[in-house]
């Protein structure tokens, strides 16, 4: 029974907990994208995304709707698909020439994220490094000058969209900057799933993993936050149920719209924390250009294998809320392996073209990763190092 009496570790039970925004989500719901840009304040908006969306009809629709509810709209689509400073740089001049005042972020992880670094950078005077997320630089942001923002989310996997902030890489580094501010918080996501129909099964396999990257290191990081742990394993349901069948029928609506739901689950989760599948997974992507999602897949089950004596409780109650059979780590870890397995995706880093030669510097920047601190136990350079070649070896 309940004691009147507190228990001494009740003190931790403390938390700064700040929850998304609001989505308007459904099949056909992009029709509300020239109202959602009123109501944020929006005359002369720029549509920010990658050069292959720009090419195709849903973004040619998109203009074309805005235009005929009396909202030109501009077009800015030099986002490479790790995007670097210049994009955001060139975004920003593109924002200004055009008059515009405010932003739609259209697209997978790179368009979003390059929208909301170029949505917070057209109102500052520092350079974008400034605002890196370390200590409290986001104090550093002039607020007023940060851009009104409505997202559109057409992968299902980083959930940057109901995100606070960027991965941007550092051309002189090379390293992934993650850059933070409260506003960078969309004002509105328009979450509609018709728009995911188009990705080719590879690719929604790649954000799938990403959607279940964040929700089991969400779920897995240390600290106390029910909200995001119980977001977290909904969002893993929903990867196990449909992203199978997102990826073998890419036309399923409903599969599609569990795994938008997902993608923005996992993003709102790993507000408690990620952890060493993000912190290897962001050197590798900066030096070699692999695709997020896939390198987190690639990682994860070696990083699972890793964190199993601070986990294990965990991943039980994990399985069993899953439904897998004999709840227990090994459980989790022979599912996370079948489903890598049901989707192709590569079993160790040789798949994704990463060889060992740039191991020394891997290890050290994936320990100096802002996501490193919360992985569940502690890695230094040695340990990730570790983690590094069991990934390249296919060691379990």
């Amino acid at each position: 029974m309940p004691s009147d009496t507190p228990h001494d570790n009740a003190l931790n039970l403390k938390g700064n907990w700040n929850y998304p925004t609001q989505m308007i989500f459904g099949p056909g719901r992009i029709k509300n994208l020239p109202q959602a840009c009123k109501a944020l304040g929006m005359s002369r908006p720029l549509l920010v995304t990658d050069p292959g969306l720009a090419a195709l009809a849903m973004v040619k629709d998109a203009l074309a709707a805005n235009a005929t509810e009396g909202l030109p709209t501009g077009l800015f689509s030099a986002v490479k698909p790790n995007p670097i400073g210049q994009n955001v740089d060139e975004g920003v001049a593109a924002y200004r020439a055009g008059g515009h005042d405010g932003i739609i972020a259209f697209g997978g992880g790179s368009g979003l994220d390059c929208a909301k670094a170029v949505a917070l950078m057209v109102g500052q005077t520092r350079p974008l490094w400034d605002f890196e997320d370390k200590g409290d630089n986001w104090k550093r942001v002039d607020p007023a000058g940060v851009a009104p923002i409505v997202a559109v989310p057409t992968t299902a996997g980083t959930g940057s969209e109901v995100g606070r902030a960027s991965v941007i890489v550092d051309e002189a580094t090379h390293i992934k900057k993650i850059i933070f501010h409260p506003k960078m918080l969309p004002g509105t996501v328009i979450s509609d799933p018709e728009l995911t129909i188009g990705l080719p099964p590879h690719i929604t396999a790649a954000t799938g993993m990403d959607a279940l990257a964040h929700c089991i290191e969400a779920y897995c990081a240390p600290g106390y936050h029910p909200m995001a742990e119980g977001i977290a394993i909904e969002g893993m349901r929903l990867v196990k149920d449909w992203l199978p069948e997102a990826v073998k029928d890419g036309r399923n609506l409903a599969a599609r719209a569990h795994m938008l739901a997902a993608a923005s689950m996992g993003a709102t989760a790993f507000q408690k924390g990620l952890g060493a599948i993000h912190s290897l997974s962001h050197p590798v992507g900066a030096l070699y250009d692999t695709h997020h999602g896939l390198t987190n897949a690639v990682f994860m089950p070696y990083v699972l294998a890793f964190n199993r004596p601070a986990i294990e409780d965990k991943m039980t109650r994990l399985a069993a809320w899953l439904g897998l059979k004999n709840p227990s780590f090994n459980a989790v870890q022979d599912w996370v392996l079948a489903l890598r397995s049901e989707l192709k995706i590569p079993e160790t880093l040789g798949g994704l073209g990463v060889g060992g030669e740039r191991i020394d510097e891997i290890a050290a920047m994936a320990a100096e990763d802002p996501t490193a601190p919360s992985n569940p136990v502690p890695a230094g350079v040695a340990e990730m190092r570790q983690m590094f070649e069991a990934a390249l070896e296919g060691r379990l």
